[in-house]
């Protein structure tokens, strides 16, 4: 710790919005600088981006980090980057981007379905993934059907903290735990398999992955570039980075066997660390960060994405509430909990347990005001994750407390529904930006501030409220959690029966 660099840079790149965040030594928010960026449909059910955008609001989320902050850039010991999982970001040997496929795309839908009900079993004996449709993997695969042209320039497949590291460093690469994440590893050995990418019909791709390091690895040094567009200093250490949901789990204090996450976003993360992988056909998925460090994932597009959706098309349509999220939680707190409130499926982004899922509300009365309703959303959110982690409890993983993260930790609210809901004590991590942060804490390994990932969370995360489950309301949420359980049984048939119109 006697390292006269004294700041780390956490980068964090989301579906839209790039974040760039300086952290001193302690952990502590020294700047940070955020930008929204675009998304295009060019058709239905794709969802795409600019890559040379994404590049530029990077630039600029930089520079402007570095201006408010004030400080040397030469202090800055490491970059570490954390980016949204899968999707699909192509460039060519010149390093021209090609397409930039974001997570939340289904274009390779019909694909995904007809992989898994043919190698379903053999893909999860290999990477302990099945094929789904935002799926890096098949995403390349869809290209290769479908614009082979496209295929044919590509020099290098990508993520998205990957196409970042490049532009920083001019290198083309990519870590485990994005990799393992996509489907792309053999796992637990987390290395390149030429029969896994055979089952996806990429036996000639071998040469487009990009060359595989650890996180904490350097994948290289800011180049000269670089450096003129975001006022970094030229030859600044670039880790490997992570897959998002490892980096936002680190950021929140937990990274050793035996400990949980929970992320409530956009989509709803449930994960565990441990020694090996789940090997379990139920569970999502299972990403890899290191030797004997894994993390078994169960999530969807179940979680606060519904309550951003309510937000945006109920309160601020009427532009009359200056804090929309603040009136949400204060009419969920004018609501005394009875097991008749009406009931919500958080299945507004449908659900991986069928594509034809549907959300909606039930059991409403004419009793029931806005508030009731958003305690069954904000209700709804949480009985989705906590299917997620009866499914890995369901394997034998086990857990004594869990560290909760995301936007919804922010609530007043939700935090102690989870606890209640769940059965088990939570944290709330004292960082907002847990993403950046636990990218900045590998940096600060990967440069050899800390001796392992248990030194750096000990020294730069704080734990800001703790939470424990309410005896009084374990047994209420059990019997409703039944109610939410037996509801979605009873609508299969009409969700089923209204994709066939």
């Amino acid at each position: 710790m006697a390292d006269n660099k004294t700041y780390l840079l956490g980068l964090d790149a989301g579906n839209t919005v790039i974040k760039a965040v300086l952290f001193d030594l302690e952990g502590k928010v020294v700047a940070m600088h955020a930008l929204d960026g675009q998304s295009s449909s060019p058709s239905p059910g794709y969802v795409e981006r600019d890559l040379n955008e994404l590049w530029a609001n990077a630039e600029v989320a930089i520079r402007t980090c570095l201006q408010e902050a004030g400080v040397a850039p030469s202090d800055i010991a490491a970059i570490g980057c954390a980016g949204h999982g899968n999707g699909l970001y192509l460039i060519d040997a010149d390093g021209i981007p090609l397409i930039g496929i974001q997570s939340l795309d289904s274009r390779a839908a019909d694909l995904a379905d007809e992989l898994a009900k043919r190698h379903g079993a053999a893909f999860h004996s290999i990477c302990l993934q099945k094929p789904w449709p935002s799926q890096t993997p098949v995403l390349l695969a869809w290209v290769k059907q479908h614009q082979p042209e496209l295929y044919a320039r590509t020099a290098t497949v990508m993520l998205c903290k990957d196409f970042i590291n490049f532009k920083l460093t001019g290198a083309r690469t990519s870590d485990l735990s994005d990799m393992s994440g996509c489907g792309l590893l053999r796992m637990p050995e987390c290395d390149y398999d030429d029969d896994l990418l055979s089952l996806y019909g990429l036996a000639d791709a071998r040469d487009l992955m990009p060359e595989l390091i650890n996180p904490t690895d350097l994948c290289g040094h800011v180049n000269a570039a670089a450096a003129r567009t975001t006022g970094l200093a030229e030859g600044t250490p670039v880790i490997g980075g992570y897959f998002d949901v490892v980096a936002s789990a680190m950021g929140s204090g937990v990274v050793s066997p035996g400990e949980a996450s929970i992320i409530v976003g956009t989509w709803s993360i449930n994960q565990v660390f441990s020694e090996r992988p789940v090997e379990n056909q139920d569970v999502f998925m299972a990403a890899g960060f290191g030797p004997g460090r894994f993390v078994n994932i169960e999530s969807s597009a179940t979680s606060a994405g519904n309550l951003e959706w309510y937000v945006r098309e109920f309160i601020e349509r009427g532009g009359h509430h200056e804090d929309p999220f603040g009136y949400c939680n204060d009419q969920v707190a004018t609501v005394t909990p009875a097991l008749d409130d009406p009931m919500f499926h958080p299945f507004l982004y449908g659900s991986r347990q069928g594509s034809e899922f549907r959300a909606g509300y039930y059991g409403v009365a004419g009793w029931h005001g806005e508030g009731h309703l958003l305690r069954a959303l904000f209700e709804g959110v949480m009985f989705e994750h906590r299917r997620h982690v009866e499914v890995l409890r369901n394997t034998g993983v086990r857990f004594e407390t869990a560290a909760l993260s995301g936007g919804g930790s922010r609530s007043p609210i939700w935090p102690q529904m989870f606890a209640d809901g769940l059965n088990v004590p939570m944290r709330v991590a004292d960082a907002h930006e847990t993403g950046a942060l636990g990218a900045a804490i590998g940096a600060g390994v990967g440069a050899g501030l800390f001796d392992s990932y248990e030194t750096g969370i000990q020294v730069m995360t704080r734990v800001r409220a703790q939470f424990v489950p309410d005896i009084q309301m374990i047994d209420y949420y059990n019997t409703r959690y039944a109610h939410y359980l037996a509801l979605r049984d009873a609508m299969r048939f009409l969700w089923s029966a209204s994709c066939e119109f």
